[in-house]
C-alpha cells in the first residue's frame, strides 16, 4: 500500500468533501441517547457513514467514469433518473441544512435575528460564489478543514480525559440499527457517489497517470479519508455518551455540540468552533449547488444559461427550506433517505464486487428488488405506518426499516445462480 504526498493530498481533499459541518451535529446526539450502549450505535453509524462511503470511493476507483456510470448496467434511463433524484435531494435537504446549522450555532445565539434573514444573506452569498467560482473558497477550504479537524480532536481528547458523571441508560432498543439509520442523515454514501466523480475528473485534467495508477491513488486516498471520518464520528459519539447526564434530555443537536465545545474548550473555543463550522457549512453549500448546476449544464449541451438557472433555483430552495430548523430538516429528510439510500447502497456494492458476479441482469434484479421492498419503508416514513405495518412485519428485518436488505441479497444470489445454470446448458 503506497502512501505518498499526492495520496495524502487527495485523501485530505476527499475528507474535506465528506466533512460537511452539518454532519458534526449527528454523532454527539446519537451517543447522548445511546449512553452506555454508545459502542453499538457507533458500529451502526460507522457502517453507513464511513464504510459505505469508502466502498463508494473504491467503486469510483474501479469505474473511473461519472456518476451516471453507477447505474448504467440497469439502464441509461434509470441512471439518469437516479442522478436527477440525488441532485434534487442534495439541493433540497443537505444544502439548506448548512444554513440552518449556521443560524442555530453562529447567528441566533449572538444576534437573535430571524432565520429568513440568515438564509437569505447566506444563499445570496452562495449564489455569488457559484456564479463567480472564486478561488477564495479553495484557499479557505485548504486551511479550514485541518483547523476544524484539530478543534474537533481537541473536544474529543479533552472530553475523554475529563471527569464525568455515570452514563444514563440507552433509549434505543436496537442500537446498531439506530446508528445505521442515523448514518443515512450524513448523506456520506450519496456524497461518495457524487464527489468520487469530481476526483476522477480532476485526475483526468492532470492527465499524467495510467488507469491502474489512478485506481491505486483513489483507493489509498479513500482509506485516509475513511480513517479521518472514523476518528471524528466515533470520538463525537463517545463524547456525547460521556456527557449525557450533563444536559437535558430534550436538548437539540446543535445545542448539544455547542454545549460539548463549551465544556471542553471554554467560551472562546466554543465561539471559535461556531465560526469555523459556519464557514465549513458555507463551502459545503457552494459545492452542492455548483455540482448540481454543473450536472444540469452537461445535460443541456454545456449551456451556461442552464447552469445559472439551476444555481438560482438551488439557492431559492435553500432560502425556503432554510426556514426550518435543523431538527425539522432531518425529519423531512427521512422519507427521501428511506427511498434513495437503499438504492445507493446496492449500487455501491454491485460496482465494488467482481465483474463476473455483476452482469446487467444481476444489476436489474437487485435494484428492482431493492426498490420494491424499500417502498413499504418509504410509505411508513410518510405517515402510512398503520397501513403497511402488516407488510413490514411479514418481511424479515421490516420492523427495523431494513425490509429491502434480505430480498436484495437473495436477488443477488439467485440471479447469479440463474445465470450460471443457463450458461451450463
Amino acid at each position: 500500500m503506497q502512501f505518498n504526498k499526492e495520496t495524502f493530498i487527495t485523501g485530505f481533499a476527499l475528507f474535506s468533501m465528506f466533512f460537511g459541518a452539518g454532519n458534526l451535529i449527528l454523532p454527539p446526539n446519537l451517543g447522548f441517547k445511546a449512553g452506555e450502549m454508545w459502542l453499538w450505535v457507533a458500529v451502526g453509524f460507522v457502517i453507513s457513514a464511513v464504510v459505505l462511503p469508502l466502498l463508494g470511493i473504491f467503486a469510483h476507483a474501479r469505474l473511473q467514469g461519472t456518476m451516471l456510470d453507477f447505474g448504467k448496467k440497469v439502464s441509461p434511463a434509470f441512471s439518469l433518473i437516479y442522478c436527477l433524484i440525488v441532485y434534487a435531494i442534495s439541493i433540497t435537504l443537505p444544502s439548506p441544512r448548512t444554513a440552518s446549522v449556521t443560524h442555530e450555532m453562529a447567528i441566533q445565539p449572538f444576534f437573535g435575528t430571524s432565520s429568513l434573514l440568515t438564509s437569505s444573506l447566506y444563499f445570496g452569498l452562495v449564489l455569488f460564489f457559484v456564479l463567480n467560482r472564486s478561488k477564495i473558497l479553495n484557499i479557505i477550504g485548504k486551511f479550514l478543514t485541518p483547523i476544524i479537524f484539530l478543534v474537533i480532536l481537541s473536544i474529543i481528547c479533552i472530553g475523554i480525559f475529563s471527569t464525568h458523571s455515570p452514563m444514563n441508560i440507552s433509549v434505543f432498543e436496537t442500537p446498531v440499527v439506530n446508528g445505521l439509520l442515523e448514518g443515512y442523515q450524513t448523506f456520506d454514501a450519496i456524497g461518495a457517489v457524487v464527489v468520487g466523480g469530481v476526483v476522477i475528473i480532476s485526475l483526468r485534467l492532470k492527465g499524467r497517470k495510467t488507469f491502474a495508477e489512478n485506481r491505486l491513488l483513489i483507493r489509498n486516498s479513500g482509506i485516509i479519508a475513511g480513517i479521518g471520518l472514523f476518528i471524528v464520528y466515533a470520538g463525537l459519539i463517545y463524547n456525547g455518551a460521556l456527557f449525557n447526564s450533563d444536559f437535558e434530555g430534550n436538548i437539540s443537536r446543535t445545542e448539544l455540540l455547542s454545549g460539548l465545545s463549551l465544556k471542553t474548550l471554554g467560551t472562546i473555543g466554543s465561539t471559535f468552533l461556531s465560526v469555523l463550522v459556519s464557514l465549513a457549512c458555507f463551502t459545503t453549500a457552494v459545492g452542492i449547488v455548483t455540482g448540481t448546476s454543473d450536472f444540469i449544464k452537461g445535460l443541456f449541451r454545456e449551456s451556461q444559461q442552464a447552469y445559472i438557472v439551476t444555481a438560482i433555483i438551488g439557492c431559492v430552495l435553500g432560502v425556503v427550506m432554510g426556514q426550518l430548523d435543523v431538527h425539522d430538516i432531518i425529519v423531512v429528510a427521512v422519507p427521501a433517505l428511506m427511498f434513495i439510500y437503499p438504492i445507493t447502497i446496492v449500487l455501491i456494492l454491485l460496482n465494488v464486487l467482481p465483474e463476473k458476479f455483476t452482469s446487467s441482469f444481476v444489476f436489474r434484479v437487485v435494484v428492482v428488488t431493492t426498490i420494491l421492498f424499500s417502498f413499504p419503508d418509504f410509505l411508513a416514513s410518510i405517515g402510512f405506518q398503520d397501513q403497511v405495518q402488516p407488510i413490514l412485519e411479514a418481511i424479515p428485518l421490516g420492523q427495523y426499516s431494513l425490509a429491502w436488505l434480505l430480498p436484495a441479497t437473495f436477488g443477488f444470489i439467485f440471479s447469479n445462480i440463474f445465470i450460471k445454470f443457463f450458461k451450463s446448458k
